[in-house]
């Protein structure tokens, strides 16, 4: 299932392992899906509407996948301190973005009644702004689109 291609170049893997705070805690995350069947599909569609074509054109090289799915378990590490620093590991905010996808929760409740999915992205060596604006040239269809600043990622 992990080398299972979403789009023409990202993997299940790839969308579920790339955020520093998985990485940091790896041995203890379960980065995967637990409603593969509604999410996978989610999943699959941004990257053939919105990520293959912004990598057909930018390449795979310069593309940088920096927060994909965001697991029940990865929600879990995301909302706690660092033991070390103190500092907050990262967030999730099912309520405003889409991070979880169709996830549910104990009670059978989606995460976020907006569904669909989300990421954060980059392109090496390119401001965000020329980014989204290469997408809203291109007419990509997406329901939301975070612009953070020309030096951050892009949230789609």
């Amino acid at each position: 299932m992990q080398n299972q291609l979403l789009g023409h170049y990202l993997t299940l893997e790839e969308f579920c392992t790339c955020t520093q705070t998985y990485r940091k805690y790896a041995d203890r995350i379960d980065p995967y899906p637990k409603n593969s069947e509604e999410t996978i599909p989610a999943l699959q569609a941004l990257c053939q509407h919105i990520l293959d074509p912004v990598i057909d054109h930018f390449g795979k090289d310069r593309f940088q996948l920096t927060y994909g799915f965001c697991s029940t378990d990865l929600k879990r590490f995301l909302s706690q301190k660092d033991p070390e620093t103190g500092v907050k590991n990262g967030r999730v905010d099912p309520s405003r973005d889409q991070h979880m996808a169709h996830e549910k929760n104990r009670n059978g409740k989606y995460y976020s009644d907006r569904l669909g999915a989300d990421c954060d992205f980059r392109i090496v060596g390119l401001e965000g702004d020329r980014l989204l604006e290469w997408i809203l040239e291109q007419q990509l269809p997406f329901d939301s689109l975070y612009y953070c600043g020309s030096d951050r990622s892009l949230s789609s």
